[in-house]
């Protein structure tokens, strides 16, 4: 069943409709191939082209008979082409015509995952433009580190989204192949001119070499890679969450005039969308997995695969096309306080700095121990006493011999701090990966 978030375009090339198209475009073009080589009337190609057409409710009828689709399809189309039907599928087995038309469907759908994919990446750099100078405190094991932006954030995200994104183009080239070299993959029926003339027609290339069937090796390829994009899709949606946190509260998925978030809580802003967001990439990755093990089948070929295949590849396309639209509408619309960043950069009364004084001590010749131990100390007591890190620096007797006031000050430059981030934005912005 197509789950009700299916986007039109998506819920389109894997349609049962769009199945059928593309089995009966195989079969015109493989009709085409072999009128012009000589091997099958011409006229009879013609009326494969003219009269070709299937019936949903026809096939199904048939089927229950046959127990064989690609046997249901032919003779449904059969029956309304009339006698040039001896033609159709002449020196084909049902594989050449479900995986070479399977891969139409797949390049479709790698366009459709990569044009989202682009949008998605555009949003993310409005967003990084606009916050390149809005500090914020970066955290390490859920704990304030030093101080970042929340550009440098976004930066992140678009150079993850780019490296998917070439990911993507690579799975769809990997997919992009045909085969029309029969039940073993010998030619022994057609030669490979023909094979070569059908994916030609179809914007494919031919596989060099196949069994009965395209090596399913490269659908593992494309899964991962649909699961990697829907890994990152994951931690950027899990990091808005984190921030949207009522204790944090630095980023806010957007909520909608009318919108409810709790049935009995009239309060609840609740980061729904990157919460299913999160949900569907353990779908896809289950289904990468179930795609790795498509790729061991017994000799030329079992029919193990195929009844996987019909349920993750349209059902993978449908959720990432899903995660990226509506990741999509979040980055757009997503609110940022930076009041509240600042604030909860300065909630740990300024211990965030302390790398940047014990750096400045070992400048002036202390040892990296003695200088961690003067630093931890007063750090600790910011903590456990809740006073300001720079205050105790200034009346520790063995930290001010060393530095004078002026330097231990400069030392909390948050501009200091950040006087790289531009550089780091041309490096991103740059066309780097």
């Amino acid at each position: 069943m197509i789950p009700r978030y299916t986007h039109p375009e998506m819920g389109r090339i894997w349609s049962e409709t769009r199945r059928y198209e593309t089995w009966l475009s195989v079969e015109v073009a493989a009709a085409e191939a072999m009128a012009e080589a000589g091997i099958v009337p011409m006229e009879a190609a013609r009326d494969l082209r003219d009269k070709g057409a299937f019936d949903i409710a026809r096939i199904d009828e048939i089927e229950k008979t046959t127990h064989h689709d690609v046997i249901a399809f032919t003779t449904s189309v059969a029956e309304r082409v009339g006698p040039s039907a001896r033609w159709l599928h002449f020196g084909l087995t049902s594989s050449d015509v479900v995986d070479t038309a399977q891969a139409v469907q797949m390049v479709e759908a790698c366009d459709l995952t990569l044009a989202n994919a682009r949008a998605l990446g555009e949003a993310i750099e409005v967003r990084a433009m606009e916050h390149r100078r809005t500090p914020m405190i970066g955290r390490t094991h859920g704990v304030h580190a030093e101080p970042m932006t929340f550009g440098l954030k976004m930066a992140m995200w678009y150079a993850e989204t780019g490296r998917n994104i070439a990911r993507l183009e690579r799975a769809r080239e990997a997919i992009r192949v045909g085969k029309i070299s029969g039940a073993v993959g010998t030619f022994a029926h057609l030669d490979p001119a023909i094979e070569a003339a059908v994916c030609q027609r179809l914007g494919l290339e031919p596989a060099p070499i196949s069994s009965q069937i395209i090596q399913r090796d490269r659908h593992a390829e494309l899964l991962s890679a649909l699961a990697i994009t829907a890994a990152s899709l994951e931690k950027f949606a899990l990091e808005i969450r984190g921030l949207q946190k009522t204790e944090i509260g630095e980023v806010e998925e957007p909520f909608a005039r009318g919108q409810k978030g709790s049935s009995a809580m009239p309060h609840k802003r609740n980061p729904i969308g990157c919460e299913q967001v999160v949900g569907l990439a353990r779908l896809i990755r289950a289904n990468a997995m179930a795609a790795l093990e498509n790729v061991a089948l017994w000799h030329e070929r079992d029919i193990s695969h195929s009844s996987v295949e019909r349920v993750i590849l349209p059902d993978s396309f449908i959720a990432l096309d899903h995660m990226l639209r509506r990741f999509t509408r979040i980055v757009s619309g997503m609110v940022v306080y930076p009041d509240r960043m600042i604030e909860n950069l300065n909630r740990s009364r300024g211990v965030v700095f302390s790398g940047q004084v014990l750096l400045e001590l070992a400048r002036r010749g202390i040892s990296r121990e003695q200088a961690y131990d003067w630093v931890q100390r007063n750090a600790m007591r910011a903590f456990h006493e809740q006073r300001d890190f720079k205050g105790l620096l200034l009346a520790d007797a063995d930290v001010t011999a060393v530095l004078p006031a002026a330097e231990i000050a400069k030392a909390f430059d948050l501009d200091g701090q950040l006087r790289n981030v531009d550089a780091i934005f041309e490096r991103v912005f740059s066309g780097g990966r």
